[in-house]
């Protein structure tokens, strides 16, 4: 068998939640009375997407990328990974595999 074994899962998370709350705890600082509540439940909500594990936003992803590809069985079917490799190319069966069993488990949660 040819490689090192590792499960290489090449796909990046891309997280913007800390600037995202310090952009609303510095519009905090300046609110009226009126917008406080809100911003105030802003920050709450970013603080709660930026204790999401990345494999729940991986399969997150995928799921999403294998249902707008038209698979509509389960997602860590052999179809699923074959629909998820046709909409984003560059991904490797590896990869492909890893992300559809991702998204189904996201989907049992």
């Amino acid at each position: 068998m040819i490689g090192n074994g590792k499960q290489d899962l090449a796909v990046v998370v891309v997280r913007d939640a800390e600037a995202i709350g310090a952009a609303l705890r510095q519009a905090l600082e300046t609110a009226g009375a009126e917008e406080r509540p809100g911003l105030e439940r802003a920050l709450a909500v970013v603080a709660d997407a930026a204790g999401v594990p990345d494999a729940e936003l991986r399969g997150r992803w995928a799921g999403h990328r294998i249902r707008a590809a038209g698979h509509q069985g389960p997602l860590d079917a052999v179809a699923a990974v074959k629909a998820l490799r046709k909409a984003e190319p560059g991904l490797s069966l590896r990869q492909a595999a890893q992300l559809s069993r991702e998204a189904a488990a996201r989907e049992a949660a």
